[in-house]
């Protein structure tokens, strides 16, 4: 397995990014929001793949990992460390949130507790704040290896270990379920949970397996032949994936069937534009108009990782 060196400014910047699926407080079309770490901007799509608006945010400092909640979305800030909170509509309402968190990998949130991976560089945990900023735990989970991708399913946190290709499962709380609930992984950084099945990119086997949340093996190669997958988002029976290296976003159903491999295209980071990294989806309608459900029932939270490694 490569190694990656952690760090903004080292000679391989580390440059996560996290994508997330959740269910909208009142009913809207689908979309599906993109960040640029490159351009600094935040883009919006259909689920459909047409555009909707390709700088919905601009300004900002390397985005990689983006949370939605009710009409608030957060945004994590990898060159400034900075978690800024702005509407699905693109108004900003504080873009420095949360200072100090240089580092952090990956973003989930549940109900008013928002859950980050590998805050400070160097480190190997999640930490704990609340949506207003407040610190609640800075090292909720400790002595884990490379966390990325993040999922949440009730009291339930799926944690996606990169460096040793493992999918740990905790509480909220900071309970050790099961470590290695999940191993034999390659680099896995997107995970996405529906109903009792968990979709995990493979990032560089170039494949999506799916597993169950108890960790049984469905199909370790669900979806084979991507180019560098790096976020997942799953709206009904659809699962989006976002491809780092050619800079599209595929559209694939859970069973594996391929819908469209180039849904959106032109985000490749080779070829100068800006490359996609964080990666969130709202889909078209929702059952509840209340607040967020969060359960093993409906579509939960997912989370990817990606790097720019140097050279590339």
């Amino acid at each position: 397995m490569e190694t990656f060196t952690q760090g903004v400014f080292g000679t391989r910047a580390k440059f996560l990014a996290a994508a997330s699926l959740a269910l909208l407080v009142s009913t809207a079309h689908g979309q599906l929001f993109v960040a640029n770490a490159d351009s600094g901007t935040i883009a919006e799509y259909s689920t459909s793949g047409a555009t909707i608006n390709p700088a919905l945010i601009s300004g900002l400092h390397g985005p990689n990992s983006l949370a939605i909640v009710g009409n608030d979305l957060f945004l994590l800030n990898t060159i400034n460390g900075t978690l800024g909170e702005y509407t699905t509509s693109g108004a900003a309402i504080n873009p420095s949130l949360i200072s100090g968190l240089y580092g952090a990998t990956g973003l989930a949130v549940a109900g008013s507790d928002l859950f980050m991976a590998g805050v400070g560089f160097n480190t190997n945990s999640i930490s704990e704040y609340s949506t207003s900023g407040a610190t609640v735990n800075p090292s909720l989970i400790s002595g884990l290896d490379g966390p990325a991708g993040l999922a949440i399913v009730g009291n339930d946190l799926f944690v996606a270990n990169e460096n040793n290709g493992t999918i740990g499962e905790y509480t909220t709380s900071g309970a050790t379920v099961n470590a290695a609930l999940i191993s034999g992984l390659s680099v896995p950084w997107g995970i996405a949970i529906s109903g009792n099945d968990l979709f995990v990119v493979n990032h560089i086997s170039g494949t999506i397996g799916e597993y169950t949340t108890s960790g049984a093996t469905v199909n370790p190669s669900l979806i084979s032949g991507l180019d560098g997958p790096a976020g997942l988002a799953i709206v009904g029976n659809d699962l989006f994936v976002v491809n780092e290296f050619n800079g599209t976003i595929g559209e694939y159903t859970t069973s594996g069937a391929t819908v469209n491999p180039a849904l959106i295209s032109g985000l490749s980071f080779v070829s100068g534009l800006s490359s996609p990294v964080g990666f969130a989806a709202v889909p078209m309608t929702v059952p509840e108009p209340a607040s967020w459900i969060l359960d093993g029932v409906g579509l939960i939270l997912l989370f990817c990782s990606r790097r720019i490694r140097n050279g590339s």
